[in-house]
């Protein structure tokens, strides 16, 4: 972008200006409107914002690329310096989590005078330059340049990606060739010594059943029944899903992709709703609908190996029917009851978000049943749209109007079970039926979404707990089951460890994280608060302790069922 003759100057100066800025106890220059240095936090960089236009106050307005239909908000108000040929220059902090727009105004008469779209990095050093496109000329023009880079903040997850794929591939690689019989029996001669087998044989003889000075021959060992084989594959998943939301529950090295999407004390103020009383209510509903209306597998599947194409899903045919209705009433209520002050099947995050128009309408329906039944002092008062939309009311994203379908997610793991049960060791018509379910279920969000993260009929949200966000993660969920199952119980290329261990023990981790999130070893003061570095290995290690708890519980035989 130009940003006219005075550059180089302009340049220098905002290098030194920001040196002083960023330094701790040390003030701004006088002709800085800001007097105070700028504090710059995690996914943040210093913007020095320069207004040439002499005589003219300048008001620059901010908002986020990912922010969908938001209202500008104000940034600074830059007025002019009264000084010929000095410019005014504004310290700001702007994000860096997303693209951002910078729109300049006049600030009489609040017309536009130019605007721009860049991506920050994080710590960067910037200078928005305002000057006349040339001397003489009316024309604004705004140009952007970088003072000092950014630091690559990315940079400590790549490692840490890099490391751990490293060390599977190294653990795998040890495993495979434990397998081969020749490297076994090499690393056996090397161990013990044919001598020592002579010996062992010849000399000392074989260990037998029988006792040689008794006639009395030692009773058979009866061979107690075979337990029946759990599936390593759907504790491997369930491990890997739990680990994944500790980490994330702890902070995820604080990076904002980690975080939950933009769209989340006394007895007055307690939290109805909440993870584990969705996971309660959700159980009750689909283990009462097993137990009511489930029939037994026919003898013709599990002796025969001869079940029908779709026995088991019509074998459930009454839970269907009652599942329909309930997504039935879901649809109803989401797109047709009429909430006071918003428009009738409104699914937006309110606050700033469509233009400021509905700023007390967060989640529509979903938010209207809660506060409703609830009130607000009952809902999560923080919601995760409260920091890219400025939700004003609360929002609960484990609410009531979800749970529905919550209720139908669990349904689809239920049947996914049946297809384990109803067709037990036929591989290929077990990979078959998970293959069409993700098929069917990923088209099903492709037709709800338009492929468009805010332009389809039904968004995947997840606050809402919307239907798309239940078949696209329902579609993801049957793909890494159509990878797991022939990788670690049929082929068993792999154990599964060692997201198999927590996945064995899922309450008492879940559980464990939460109640001990703030003691040692999984949470510690850190040097520099400011750093995600810092914050990515405490909650890695953090969630890695969480890992050996659940090995060491595993090795004893200890787990932990409701």
């Amino acid at each position: 972008m130009g940003a006219g003759p005075a550059l180089v100057a302009l340049l220098l100066a905002g290098s030194v200006l920001s040196a002083t800025l960023l330094a701790p106890g040390r003030r701004a220059e006088q002709d800085v409107d800001e007097k105070r240095p700028v504090e710059l936090k995690m996914d943040q960089a210093l913007l020095l914002i320069h207004n040439e236009l002499s005589g003219t106050s300048l008001t620059v307005y901010w908002k986020s690329e990912s922010c969908y239909q938001c209202t500008f908000q104000p940034l600074a108000n830059v007025s002019h310096s009264g000084k010929p040929a000095k410019p005014s220059v504004t310290a700001v902090s702007v994000s860096t989590q997303h693209g951002s727009i910078l729109q300049v105004n006049y600030t009489q008469g609040e017309t536009a005078a130019c605007r721009l779209e860049y991506k920050f990095g994080e710590f960067g050093n910037y200078s928005l330059l305002i000057q006349h496109a040339s001397p003489g000329a009316s024309e604004v023009a705004c140009g952007l340049v970088v003072n000092e880079n950014p630091v690559d903040s990315n940079l400590p997850v790549s490692i840490a990606f890099l490391v751990g794929l490293a060390l599977i591939i190294a653990i795998s690689f040890l495993r495979f060739l434990l397998s081969l019989e020749d490297f076994n029996n090499c690393i056996s001669k090397a161990i013990t010594s044919r001598e020592t087998d002579r010996l062992i044989n010849s000399e000392l003889g074989s260990p037998s059943r029988a006792d040689p000075l008794s006639d009395d021959c030692q009773p058979e060992t009866r061979r107690m029944p075979a337990s029946p084989y759990r599936l390593r594959c759907v504790d491997t998943f369930r491990g890997l899903a739990l680990i994944l939301m500790v980490f994330v529950n702890y902070g995820g090295g604080k990076y904002w992709y980690f975080k939950h999407s933009s769209w989340n004390v006394s007895w007055d103020m307690v939290r109805i709703p909440g993870v584990l009383q969705r996971l309660g209510v959700t159980y009750f509903v689909v283990a009462v609908l097993e137990l009511i209306f489930s029939k037994p597998v026919p003898d013709s599947c599990t002796l025969e190996r001869s079940c029908l194409s779709l026995q088991d899903i019509t074998s459930s045919w009454p839970q269907w029917l009652v599942i329909m209705i309930l997504e039935s009433i879901w649809l109803a209520l989401t797109f047709f009851l009429p909430v006071p002050g918003c428009p009738t099947g409104y699914l937006g995050p309110g606050g700033i978000g469509d233009l400021g128009k509905y700023p007390r309408c967060t989640g529509g329906a979903a938010g209207y049943i809660d506060r409703l039944l609830l009130g607000d002092n009952h809902l999560y008062q923080h919601p995760s749209s409260t920091v890219l939309y400025h939700t004003e009311v609360a929002y609960d994203p484990e609410g009531i109007l979800g749970t529905i379908n919550s209720i139908v997610m669990a349904f689809l793991g239920v049947q996914a079970g049946k297809i384990l049960l109803y067709y037990k060791d036929q591989t290929k018509a077990i990979l078959m039926r998970f293959a069409a379910w993700c098929c069917v279920l990923g088209l099903i969000s492709i037709a709800l979404t338009k492929l468009s993260a805010n332009e389809g009929f039904i968004p995947i949200n997840k606050n809402l707990w919307s239907i798309s966000y239940v078949t696209t993660l329902s579609c993801f969920a049957f793909f890494i089951l159509l990878v797991l199952y022939p990788v670690v119980d049929v082929r068993r290329l792999w154990t599964g460890a060692p997201f198999l261990y927590p996945g064995m023990n899922s309450i008492l981790v879940y559980v464990g994280h939460e109640v001990f999130e703030n003691y040692f070893p999984f949470r510690w003061k850190l040097e520099d608060d400011q750093s995600h570095k810092e914050h990515l290995i405490q909650n890695m290690v953090a969630t890695a302790v969480w890992v050996l708890i659940a090995y060491v519980l595993y090795k004893k035989k200890i787990f932990w069922k409701i």
